[in-house]
């Protein structure tokens, strides 16, 4: 990922200097399994925990051996001398490679985590405040009923929550590691000695494995990874919407100083949620691409590695910096009240017209002759810009069977208010709910 996008806490973790260091914590947390297990004596044990490497010299073997990890072994023996003959004893390059990645993606995992309860904190507290800021739903961005900006958000923060579950599951599942050679036979290094250096470093170790972690696991996560960044991709494209001028009911923060176009002063763009779906199409991409590392001759095989190097990363730190973009734009949202209720008057009350229908059947007339009143009085209201109210108060076959306040109800968002109080409550969310994180 270009600097651009990077978040520093993220981008440290895919440091190249922290890939290898890594790497230098599984080679030691084998080197004391087996100084567990008797192989390796305590004291050069204690003396490898000093072994280094430096990505220079890291670089010079591979020159020569064309081999990154035994140009990383090697770096780190010459680095304390004989004893650094136990280091990567019985392993083979994936026991090391992929038990180290799992150590990234648990890092990675826990990043993205508080990225989300940031969010999901930012959102309660929006939901909160605009519990009863009314406006217009839509459906095919048509006008339908009456919302409220609340309830929109309310949406959001359950698909927050369910994703946030969702990656939970998902870093589990990559929280494994193996010591268990070349082919997954354990010939060289006994399960007890993978279980002891997995257990040092806070992974569990894989029940089963050839010569890699099996890349399932990895297509978990990264489709997990592009479901989060789908949603984001949601619920920016919502506020981009929004933004619209002729909507313009919310918009992204506009600080002093920034600019919208090059040409057009007057001009103030939803970029940044431009950005997020447009980086969410990345990271939906890289999850094509781990789906297909699963699928790997006999063994193992290594193409899986060179895309790997570029899609985890990338997705990683990808959807961490839309996860902090889309965040920060959620806390200093604008938004416009009044130009919601404008929005919901718009149409002279044309958004009842399910109210006057089902008022209608509920005093006893048909289901199919409600409709066709309705109906006709809202195709007039809608050509001629006349109050849909007035067209239906001045229709005695609606009258005759409506008192005043059965049509005072009918024109009123009240019953959705009424569910919308409820959908709070089932979220958890009461008038004086604190937006805490959730436990870890």
């Amino acid at each position: 990922m270009i600097p651009r996008y990077t978040r520093p806490e993220m981008g440290a973790i895919w440091d190249r200097q922290m890939y290898f260091e890594f790497q230098r914590r599984v080679e030691l947390a084998a080197v004391n399994a087996w100084a567990r297990d008797g192989r390796i004596p305590a004291d050069e044990a204690a003396l490898l925990q000093r072994a280094s490497f430096t990505l220079e010299r890291i670089d010079e073997l591979e020159r020569t051996s064309d081999h990154e990890t035994n140009a990383f072994v090697d770096a780190l023996a010459e680095s304390v001398g004989p004893e650094g003959r136990w280091l990567h004893l019985g392993l083979t390059s994936s026991d090391v490679l992929d038990t180290g990645l799992a150590l990234q993606l648990v890092a990675s995992g826990d990043q993205l985590l508080e990225r989300l309860d940031d969010l999901s904190q930012v959102l309660t507290r929006l939901a909160l405040e605009h519990r009863r800021t009314l406006m217009m739903g839509r459906s095919h961005g048509v006008h339908a009923e009456p919302i409220t900006f609340g309830l929109k958000l309310l949406i959001w923060i359950d698909e927050v929550r369910r994703q946030r579950q969702r990656l939970c599951d998902a870093q589990a599942t990559v929280s494994v590691g193996k010591f268990s050679g070349s082919v997954g036979t354990h010939a060289h290094v006994p399960p007890r000695v993978e279980e002891w250096a997995c257990a040092e470093l806070g992974l569990t170790a894989a029940p089963v494995t050839n010569q890699i972690v099996q890349r399932d696991r990895h297509a978990h996560f990264m489709t997990t990874l592009a479901g989060i960044a789908s949603s984001l991709d949601k619920f920016a494209t919502e506020i981009r919407s929004l933004q619209r001028t002729e909507i313009r009911e919310a918009e992204e923060p506009f600080e002093e100083g920034r600019h919208g176009s090059s040409s057009m002063p007057h001009k103030r763009n939803p970029s940044r949620c431009e950005r997020v779906s447009g980086l969410a199409r990345v990271v939906r991409a890289n999850a094509q691409a781990a789906l297909e590392n699963v699928a790997l001759w006999h063994e193992r095989d290594i193409s899986h590695s060179s895309a790997e190097r570029v899609l985890i990363p990338d997705s990683c730190m990808g959807l961490d910096y839309i996860l902090w973009l889309f965040t920060n734009v959620m806390r200093d949202l604008r938004v416009y009240p009044e130009r919601m209720r404008a929005n919901v008057d718009m149409t002279g009350g044309l958004i009842y017209s399910q109210g006057v229908l089902l008022a209608l059947v509920r005093a006893g007339m048909s289901r199919q002759d409600a409709y066709a009143i309705v109906q006709d009085h809202a195709g007039t209201a809608w050509t001629s810009g006349a109050s849909f109210r007035d067209l239906i108060t001045g229709d005695s076959r609606v009258t005759e069977r409506l008192t005043p306040d059965d049509l005072n109800l009918a024109f009123s968002p009240d019953p959705h208010l009424k569910w919308i109080d409820a959908a709070y409550e089932r979220l958890g969310l009461n008038e004086d709910a604190a937006p805490d994180a959730p436990a870890r």
